[in-house]
């Protein structure tokens, strides 16, 4: 079509998908899951060209064909389906909690009663401690890093939002900040997909597959967000679900 790749991603996530001001270079997990499936479809790096795409605008850019795929902390869910397709999932995110390494009081979402936890405003995260854990103390920004200034100053006792956001983040500073607890939700990330193009949605979906059976999808992980200490997991069953 283009001769080249246009692929949507995130670019203020450490070690998920985050660009460099300078180079304008993208990297981290994300960024690299998007490379290897563009190299299996047949792509030269030099012909893919990453491009920044805000939550709220992915489904557009991925109907109006700004871009090719997108491949950044996307959850697949069935409303979102309405819209787009998926490829994937290729990671299983979950809510989880950052705190300051030197904590031994918060071990889990058990734990925040009476804490102070911070998470971004409206977020499905924020909306699951507010319904489950109504005694923990709720703060709300507009974005995580604001959280995360606030954490290491000691204003919040914790941070809260999916682990593979929260493991970006204690992997820039591992003896400042660190996960505690297992995941409390379940949250598959998917590659977005135009809704009609089944056929990109199926070559994705093998070309997830023999990235994680060839040994690429682990050595993405631990380059980015292994740095954290947190090792890589296994990657769940891809969902090859029919044309609709």
């Amino acid at each position: 079509r283009r001769g080249r790749l246009v692929l949507g991603a995130k670019e203020d996530q450490p070690y998920m998908g985050e660009k460099d001001p300078a180079s304008g270079v993208y990297s981290g997990f994300d960024i690299e899951i998007a490379k290897m499936v563009a190299a299996s479809l047949g792509f030269e790096p030099q012909k893919v060209q990453f491009k920044t795409i805000a939550s709220a605008n992915r489904e557009t850019a991925l109907q109006n064909g700004q871009i090719d795929y997108y491949v950044g902390t996307y959850t697949v869910n069935d409303n979102r389906k309405k819209l787009v397709g998926f490829a994937g999932p290729y990671y299983m995110g979950g809510q989880s909690l950052l705190v300051r390494a030197d904590e031994t009081d918060i071990n889990g979402p058990q734990d925040l009663n009476g804490k102070r936890v911070c998470s971004a405003a409206g977020s499905t995260p924020y909306q699951k401690i507010q319904a489950d854990y109504p005694k923990a103390d709720l703060v709300a920004y507009d974005t995580y890093s604001v959280c995360v200034d606030n954490l290491l100053t000691f204003q919040v006792d914790a941070v809260t939002t999916d682990d593979a956001i929260l493991i970006g983040y204690a992997a820039k500073v591992p003896e400042e900040l660190k996960i505690v607890g297992k995941p409390f939700s379940e949250e598959p990330y998917g590659i977005g997909v135009p809704r009609s193009d089944n056929a990109l949605r199926l070559a994705i979906d093998d070309a997830i597959e023999a990235n994680e059976k060839n040994g690429n999808w682990t050595k993405a992980y631990d380059v980015t967000l292994g740095l954290s200490g947190v090792p890589a997991p296994k990657p769940p069953a891809i969902d090859r679900y029919p044309a609709s």
